[in-house]
């Protein structure tokens, strides 16, 4: 999402700052980013110049102070309110007093996390869809502290993008998510149940449904730990049982198996 998030903005021509938390994470973020770019030169999607222009536009990190004079910051950490609280507390000091303070997660609450700042009006949700070049719609999450200005310029932002915009209430799950877990819980159910194989479940759902990617396939794309995230934050927030994990999906997370970032989740990835 991180490396996204950042490609977007500096093919769009702003000046990027993307931080990790190490060299090699940095390095790896910044090579996705070059490979993405350099594959829609091969296949025609982008010119040359304006791949090399979008690279120019990009300036890694490990340092959140070198984060100081952006105008908008926008985290993309684990879904983890602590780390997310960890990273707030800390641009809020290093920025400048309007910068804007985004979150891109999934289901936790913004003011939760804008709460480890002293700038509540400043601080909004800008939930972006994966994989983030292709994927036209962003959330705007707004909690009640949030001010207009700030709304209004996360906003303009977002559609600058070339992105749709839509706007939800901070609560838990959004839009988005508050529809689609359920979903990806039912099919995850079905499959520990036997009614039928992954790929038939997938299939149906695409070719049934028009579906351009069946559940089981999408939760491997999101990361079966983020999907396990976000659902333990929506259970705990709802109440509701159609927001409990499977039991499927927490044994393939606790064995590693994390979707097709680690090689294998439902399905397997690796190289034939």
């Amino acid at each position: 999402m991180g490396s996204g998030i950042a490609q977007v903005c500096a093919q769009k021509g702003y000046r990027t700052v993307v931080r990790e938390i190490n060299e090699d994470l940095l390095s790896r973020g910044l090579g996705r980013i070059r490979s993405f770019l350099q594959e829609g030169v091969k296949r025609g999607k982008v010119a040359q110049a304006d791949a090399d222009k979008a690279l120019g536009n990009l300036t890694g990190t490990t340092a959140l102070a070198d984060l100081k004079d952006c105008d908008l910051v926008i985290e993309a950490v684990v879904e983890n309110l602590e780390e997310k609280r960890k990273v707030f507390a800390e641009l809020d000091r290093v920025c400048k007093s309007t910068t804007i303070l985004a979150s891109n997660t999934s289901s936790i609450s913004i003011a939760a996390i804008g709460a480890a700042t002293k700038r509540p009006d400043r601080i909004i949700g800008i939930h972006f869809m994966q994989p983030v070049p292709i994927m036209k719609l962003v959330e705007i999450v707004r909690p009640d502290a949030a001010s207009e200005s700030t709304y209004a310029e996360s906003r303009r932002f977002a559609q600058s993008l070339g992105k749709t915009t839509i706007t939800a209430k901070d609560t838990p799950g959004f839009i988005v998510n508050l529809l689609l877990v359920p979903y990806l819980c039912d099919a995850v159910r079905a499959l520990e149940k036997g009614i039928a194989t992954k790929e038939d479940i997938d299939t149906g759902m695409e070719l049934g449904c028009g579906m351009p990617m069946g559940p089981i396939k999408l939760a491997d794309f999101v990361g079966l730990d983020t999907a396990l995230h976000i659902t333990e934050v929506l259970h705990e927030g709802l109440g509701d049982s159609k927001y409990a994990a499977p039991d499927m999906l927490r044994k393939l997370v606790k064995a590693g198996r994390l979707g097709k970032k680690s090689g294998a989740g439902f399905y397997d990835y690796a190289p034939k």
